[in-house]
Formats: C-alpha cells, sequence, structure tokens
C-alpha cells in the first residue's frame, strides 16, 4: 500500500513577506498568530491559473492577511494581474484596516473595463493580538469556518450581501463598479478554530447525479473530516469532494486556503522593534530602482502605531468581536456569524 503524500512543514514568514501566487502548490507559513495552507491546483495541469492566493505578515508580526480571488481567464492570461494583486498585498501589509486594499483592487479591475477581466475575492486580515479575524467578500464563495469550541462547522458571511445600502449596491464582484462599497463581516478566532477559503470550483463540481455540491454539500464533506489537523484539511477536503463526485475532479481551476491560530502572541524584542523600522526605510530607498516594489506605508492608526510599545493599546483592535458560534446540525441550513461591520 502505497505511502499518502504528506504536507511538507509550514515555513515561517519573514518581516513584511508575501507569499503565493497563480501556481500550483501544497504548502503552508506560520507567523505570530496564525498558520496557513494552501492547496492549489491550475486546471488541467497548467503551471499557472485563474485562481490567485496570497498570504502576508505585517513588519511587527500583528497583521496577517489572506486573499484568494477567482479572475476570468486562465493560465498565462492572468499572470500579470497575480503581480499586481502581489504589489497591492505589498503595499498595504502594514495596515491594520483592509478597505484601503478592496477599494483599490475594485479600482485596479473597473480600469481594465476594455478587456472584460473582472474577479471575485474574499480578503480576511487576522489581528493577532486579539485572534480577531476581519474579512470583505467581493462576491466570491463564503468561507466556510470550523468552531473547536461548539465541535461544529458554519458559513461564514455578511449579514445581507449584496443588498443596496442606502441606494447603493455592495460586495460586487472586482470590476463591475468603479465605487462599489464592501461590507466586512468579524468574529474572534479561538484555539481548535478553523477558516477555510476556497474558490468556486468546489461547490460547482458535479454529483453524479448531474447537480452541482453547492454550500451545504461542501459544509458536510467538512463535517466527515477531523479539523485537528489543518496541515492536511485542504487535500483531504478535495479528496472527499472528488469522492462525492464520483471521482471526477472539479473542471476548473481549484484553491483551497486553510487557517488556523496558533496561539502564539507576537511579543517582538528591542531589536524587532527598531529592526522593522530599518527595513521599512531600505524599501524606501530601494524605490528609487526602476520596477522596485511598493513602498509598505504604514497606517497611522493608534493601534498599529503604537501598540508595539503599548500593550493595551495593543489589544483595542477588535477586542469586542464575537466568537465564532454554533453552526448549524447535519440537517441544518447555511450559518451565519453573530456580527456584521461596514467597511
Amino acid at each position: 500500500m502505497a505511502d499518502e503524500p504528506t504536507t511538507p512543514p509550514p515555513r515561517t514568514m519573514q518581516c513584511m513577506e508575501v507569499w503565493g501566487g497563480n501556481g500550483a502548490g501544497d504548502n503552508g507559513v506560520t507567523m505570530p498568530g496564525l498558520d496557513a495552507w494552501v492547496l492549489a491546483r491550475p486546471y488541467e495541469g497548467q503551471a499557472e491559473g485563474g485562481d490567485i492566493h496570497y498570504v502576508s505578515s505585517c513588519g511587527t508580526g500583528r497583521i496577517s492577511r489572506v486573499l484568494v480571488a477567482d479572475v476570468s481567464g486562465h493560465g498565462r492570461q492572468v499572470a500579470d494581474l497575480a503581480v499586481a494583486l502581489r504589489n497591492m498585498m505589498r503595499r498595504y501589509v502594514n495596515y491594520v484596516d483592509q478597505t484601503r486594499l478592496v477599494e483599490r483592487m475594485n479600482r485596479e479591475f473597473a480600469a481594465m473595463e476594455q478587456s472584460g477581466r473582472f474577479a471575485t475575492a474574499v480578503v480576511a486580515t487576522f489581528w493577532a493580538p486579539t485572534d480577531y479575524l476581519v474579512a470583505c467578500n467581493a462576491g466570491h464563495p463564503p468561507p466556510i469556518a470550523y468552531s473547536g469550541r461548539h465541535r461544529s462547522w458554519q458559513v461564514l458571511r455578511d449579514e445581507s450581501p449584496g443588498e443596496p445600502a442606502g441606494g447603493e449596491p455592495t460586495n460586487l464582484p472586482l470590476g463591475i463598479i468603479d465605487e462599489s462599497r464592501y461590507e466586512q463581516f468579524a468574529v474572534r478566532l479561538r484555539s481548535g478554530d478553523l477558516v477555510v477559503f476556497y474558490s468556486d470550483a468546489l461547490i460547482e463540481a458535479r454529483l453524479p447525479d448531474g447537480r452541482e455540491l453547492g454550500e451545504r454539500g461542501l459544509l458536510d464533506a467538512a463535517r466527515t473530516l477531523d479539523p485537528s489537523d489543518g496541515a492536511s484539511f485542504a487535500r483531504r477536503l478535495y479528496d472527499e469532494v472528488v469522492r462525492r463526485c464520483g471521482g471526477a475532479e472539479p473542471k476548473d481551476d481549484v484553491t483551497i486556503l486553510v487557517m488556523r491560530p496558533n496561539g502564539l502572541k507576537p511579543r517582538p524584542t528591542i531589536g524587532q522593534r527598531f529592526g522593522s523600522p530599518l527595513r521599512f526605510l531600505r524599501l524606501l530607498a530601494a524605490k528609487v530602482r526602476p520596477g522596485a516594489a511598493p513602498v509598505p506605508w504604514p497606517e497611522v492608526r493608534l493601534e498599529n502605531l503604537m501598540g508595539p510599545f503599548s500593550r493595551r493599546i495593543n489589544e483595542r483592535w477588535g477586542r469586542g468581536a464575537p466568537d465564532l458560534r454554533s453552526g448549524p446540525g447535519p440537517g441544518g441550513s447555511d450559518g451565519r456569524p453573530t456580527q456584521s461591520a461596514g467597511a
């Protein structure tokens, strides 16, 4: 009997690093407060696909961010877009609030109107001092989450996605309207929780009777798996979806990104506290070179600037967010978060 493939141990994210892309992969990263693993399989074994994933870590280890996007097109056609999204992730890597990033992404796609490019995307920011996760969904399939406390799965989504707010449509795919609004929703994660982001290939996979698997089918598939092994969860979820579809693999790019709080609080040393500004100055000096990476300016926010020097200030952001609630039983409907917040 052949040995099952093993997931390599996650590597440690570096200061102000952006990790990922639109190629194939089955690996993971770790950072203060969070572990993340990605299974990415471009359609028909291509080297690159239309799904794009990124994970970033800020200069002080407190802000972790994930992005999963599904861009119209496949293969090399989206290579330039993957680079553009990486640059945007790097530009806002030191921002606590992800709103500016999502708005910038939408404007960039809207500017490509003549090319017909658009994308669905979900962006989530994890603030390690309070285990606070805030997510923004631009027409993308909502993530699913496991509550270790309640031992149940649920769908994470805004209370009213896509409904007009003051006469203005919200949460549309990127590039549809250049001034679209994006609502955010927030939860507090605890040890044993798991959040799974994915592309629509999973829920659009066809069952033997021709029906789509759908969100409920994906939840049912997740419920059969042991969530304690986050490193292999993405691969096991993919295999379970394929099994339920009679062995037929999804006919599209597949991306599954799993995140799990690891309980490691960022406690930068004196050297790290002052080393981060020095690294920023080096990036600023390198900006004079053609093609240099964007400068990751810090967000002017009290928690962001003074948090490394004051624990009390550091713990202000997201302190009152609700935990994952108890999800529905095996025969219940989709779960929803207990709180939503404006972007």
